[in-house]
């Protein structure tokens, strides 16, 4: 395999330029650097650069691993691996796992201190320089200052668009990210849904202080249900203060207004008993011949409640498990949300089917997250909009 190979001398010319203003990352990185400083020393050339070790990061965030080899966690954790123990094999190994440790990262540790580590000063004189090497696609931005902490936290469908509309806006918050803004960093995340768990999760644990806005509940109202004396299960839109457990949430009063009136034609529900029709008589729907008289005990309890017993178990996911699939980042990558016992447990990406199909795998790919009202909003919400084109798996 060497006979052909360059000498050293031959390639440290192109190893110094692609490692210039870079992090060097590397599993067990201090025998991989120690090997490159050896062999620059011996040109007489001083070879520093500031380094990054995966099995310390895995340490960190992949707790309670039996081995923490490059392929004994690869195998844990359902990362394919070509080529094992030759350089290009490996070293995709070692990106896939990086990866998945900087969507474990919360707290953004790693991103913090190694924008602090560039000292790349893109302020204000030079925001363009900023956009351009930001990505149109879906994820999660972070705008950071000089110190390399993070000043705010966003989520987008089109990153670059975003951070150019915090650029040129004249609203006090963009004036103030122009203001302290040194770089920006970001996470693709292909799912929106992703991305709003992400932003939600992320702005809770670091507390940037131009989001102060964003740690607020991000609903207002809920869907509640009772029964009445004829026993029918009545539901009720209300403000999302109540102690019992609601049914779905909503960001205002509109939007649970409007999905009122979709699921009253969707489940052939009676508009008095959804709250929707004030009366005390029949409801509009029955006079034009659209309701089954439920609100003057003309249909049957049983039909009826069948009915909300239905829309209940399609929009509430208490004590339910399931897997909710969504876009990857790439082609051949899938985005998973777990519920565990109507519980949110974390997110994660997969391009195996084993990966999902294996409980211990899927647990040690997916990043943990809060179980919070907010989180559960978020997840009720985009799946009631985006029911018909996501993938739910139920076990």
């Amino acid at each position: 395999m060497l006979r052909n190979a360059p000498k050293f001398y031959e390639v440290a010319k192109r190893i110094v330029e692609i490692t210039e203003d870079c992090i060097f990352v590397a599993h067990n990185s201090s025998f991989d650097y120690r090997i490159l400083k050896t062999e620059f020393n011996r040109l007489g050339f001083p070879f520093k650069r500031k380094t990054l070790c995966t099995v310390e990061l895995s340490k960190q965030l992949i707790p309670d691993m039996q081995s923490y080899s490059l392929g004994k966690l690869t195998r844990a954790l359902g990362i394919p691996v070509s080529d094992r123990h030759r350089a290009d094999g490996d070293a995709k190994a070692t990106v896939k796992l990086f990866k998945l440790l900087l969507d474990k990262d919360i707290k953004k540790k790693i991103i913090k201190q190694s924008v602090k580590t560039e000292q790349r000063s893109k302020i204000a004189s030079n925001l363009k320089s900023i956009i351009e090497e930001l990505p149109q696609e879906t994820g999660v931005y972070y705008i950071h200052n000089e110190q390399g902490e993070i000043i705010y936290i966003g989520k987008s469908n089109n990153i670059k668009k975003r951070i150019t509309q915090h650029f040129t806006g004249s609203n006090s918050k963009s004036k103030k990210i122009r203001t302290l803004v040194a770089s920006v960093s970001y996470e693709r995340t292909g799912s929106e849904l992703v991305a709003l768990l992400k932003e939600s999760e992320e702005i809770k644990k670091n507390k940037p202080i131009l989001n102060r806005a964003l740690r607020r509940t991000i609903f207002t109202h809920a869907l509640y249900q009772f029964i009445d004396k004829h026993g029918y299960i009545n539901l009720q839109i209300d403000k999302a203060n109540r102690k019992e457990e609601p049914i779905t949430t909503f960001t205002n009063r509109q939007s649970a207004k409007s999905f009122m009136f979709n699921i009253a034609d969707t489940y052939e529900l009676c508009q008095k008993l959804i709250g929707l029709y004030k009366t005390n008589s029949s409801c509009f729907k029955y006079e034009v011949k659209e309701c089954n008289g439920a609100c003057i005990q003309e249909e049957s309890v049983e039909a009826y409640n069948k009915k909300i017993q239905a829309l209940i178990q399609t929009y509430s996911y208490e004590n339910k498990n399931m897997l909710i699939i969504d876009r990857g980042r790439f082609i051949d990558e899938r985005s998973v949300v777990v519920i565990e016992n109507g519980r949110f447990k974390g997110l994660g990406f997969f391009d195996l089917n084993h990966q999902i199909n294996n409980p211990e795998v899927l647990l040690s790919l997916i990043t943990p997250m809060t179980n919070n009202k907010d989180n559960q909003h978020i997840i009720q919400s985009y799946v009631r909009r985006n029911n018909k084109r996501l993938k739910i798996i139920k076990f």
